[in-house]
């Protein structure tokens, strides 16, 4: 009887990853907290994740002049901190497949008119972004909602976008390090956001998924690992005790992509 149980319990976690990895899932998912997710991530994140993105995007070399690429823009929460690196005369691309999450975007680039904005509804998967063609991925949020093949597969699509030497920066929320303080994250993440969900926003149910993403996506270790395994120079870096993780790095043939700071304290492929 044990056994049959453990048995079911392990079939019931594969159908279950398998469906929260499922693009059509995601999509649903992030349409439906599109009105609260900005207020939700930070309550989330302790009010952090404003400061992680900074850390995201200023961490890698952005010139006046660059077309960036926002990957899994969301609301375009990154925008202010990349639109004065790259000036008037930069483009940015916004990629979300979140129609609803893009409507909030459209409103926030009235914000930022003098800047030129393209805003793309596709997967970015299967998207009209030529290749050879960006400066630099940002991407602030957004990898943890993929399986290991997808993280493989949106590495090759960084790396066909991207010119040589182009650089790329990535951020999310992970686990902690430290036993303790994974435990009262974990636990605040999993049992009190579903509840201030309900309380708040009337939705506990979606924001549950964030709990359950972070503690399936650890942290960008492996991410870092499987962007060198297809040929991107990659270095991985941990915020606050690892309450936030990332990758940053670029595709071959170019030199100093990162600021010497950032360079000097992460470790290599």
């Amino acid at each position: 009887m044990r056994r049959a149980g453990r048995v079911e319990k392990i079939r019931f976690s594969v159908i279950m990853y398998k469906e929260i990895y499922n693009p059509d899932f995601v999509k649903n998912l992030f349409n439906n907290m599109s009105k609260t997710y900005e207020r939700m991530n930070y309550i989330t994140s302790f009010g952090f994740s404003e400061r992680w993105r900074r850390i995201c995007v200023k961490g890698v070399q952005i010139n006046h002049g660059d077309h960036v690429a926002d990957l899994m823009t969301g609301m375009g929460e990154c925008w202010k901190t990349i639109l004065p690196r790259i000036g008037q005369k930069g483009i940015l691309t916004a990629l979300d497949f979140s129609s609803e999450m893009l409507l909030q975007a459209e409103k926030r680039k009235l914000k930022h008119g003098n800047y030129k904005i393209d805003i793309l509804c596709e997967d970015v998967f299967n998207n009209t972004i030529a290749t050879n063609s960006i400066d630099c991925v940002i991407s602030g949020f957004g990898i943890k909602t993929f399986s290991e093949d997808r993280l493989a597969s949106l590495a090759k699509e960084i790396n066909r976008i991207l010119k040589p030497g182009g650089r790329f920066s990535m951020i999310d929320v992970s686990v902690p390090d430290g036993k303790i303080l994974r435990l009262l994250y974990m636990f605040y993440l999993q049992y009190i956001i579903p509840i201030l969900g309900k309380l708040f926003l009337g939705n506990p149910e979606n924001y549950k998924m964030l709990g359950v993403y972070t503690k399936e996506f650890k942290n960008a270790q492996h991410c870092h690992d499987i962007f060198c395994q297809h040929g991107l120079e990659s270095k991985f870096n941990k915020q606050f005790f690892g309450c936030a993780s990332g990758i940053i790095g670029k595709k071959k043939d170019r030199v100093q992509y990162l600021s010497h700071k950032t360079f000097a304290s992460l470790p290599t492929c």
